[in-house]
């Protein structure tokens, strides 16, 4: 498919299928929804939200696409392989799109066992399960693609949300040993992201913009464009961390 304004070629998305973890509610839903509007069929993980999984798979189907709902706790890796089993069921899968995280707060003194592997269970053991299983059967020269949701932390760690940050800096390093490992057929790259949405656990706090160069919170179509980006633009880029933060890591 060419883009006109861009003059690239850019991945025809039309019927293909797309992984997104966590995609029920907030930026997984945005993605779901702008993979769907590009032509993609959903695959829909959640852990633990139903309702609001089956009101963005009907909002993906008013688009003409369609969704498949799968539910799996990713703190528990029987679950993790059960969902592996069930999504490749379906036959070949264009991308995966790593993006189910826990976000606790707390420093390292903090932060108890508990939360601590709960953390790496979720957003490290999970991608990592997913994206081996990805690569292993994935259809031999047929493009592909893997999409790691990481933090701008992951490069700058701070004294707050210790399990969380490093979890996401063991993600980041995984995202180009696994643009190594899937190579020729599949790119793997990460989106690092900042000020996109405020956190669902904490109030809004716009003292994290005074950090922020731009001085503001995203812009949601910013956000899709960088993710179909990755989705669609160049398979010649891998190996890439795109920060999507207004420039927050280099302060």
């Amino acid at each position: 498919m060419r883009n006109s304004y861009y003059n690239v070629v850019m991945e025809d998305l039309s019927d293909k299928k797309i992984l997104i973890t966590g995609s029920a509610y907030r930026l997984g839903k945005i993605m779901a929804l702008a993979a769907a509007r590009a032509g993609a069929n959903v695959i829909l993980h959640h852990g633990h939200s139903p309702e609001e999984a089956l009101e963005t798979s009907r909002e993906i189907q008013a688009l003409g696409r369609q969704c498949w709902i799968h539910q799996a706790d990713l703190s528990k890796t029987d679950d993790v392989l059960r969902l592996v089993e069930e999504v490749f069921s379906y036959g070949p899968i264009f991308a995966l799109v790593n993006n189910a995280s826990i976000f606790p707060s707390g420093g390292m003194l903090d932060t108890d066992l508990f939360t601590w592997q709960a953390c790496m269970s979720v957003n490290l053991t999970a991608p990592y399960i997913l994206s081996q299983a990805f690569i292993q059967k994935h259809v031999q020269g047929e493009s592909g693609r893997i999409i790691n949701m990481l933090d701008w932390r992951a490069i700058r760690p701070g004294r707050d949300h210790f399990a969380y940050t490093i979890s996401k800096a063991a993600l980041a390093s995984m995202t180009q040993a696994t643009a190594i490992a899937a190579a020729p057929d599949i790119s793997v790259n990460a989106m690092a992201l900042g000020a996109i949405l405020p956190p669902s656990n904490e109030p809004r706090n716009d003292n994290i913009l005074a950090q922020v160069p731009l001085k503001r919170w995203a812009n949601i179509h910013e956000f899709e464009e960088v993710f179909l980006f990755l989705l669609q633009g160049p398979s010649y880029v891998n190996g890439e961390i795109i920060h999507v933060d207004g420039g927050r890591h280099i302060i």
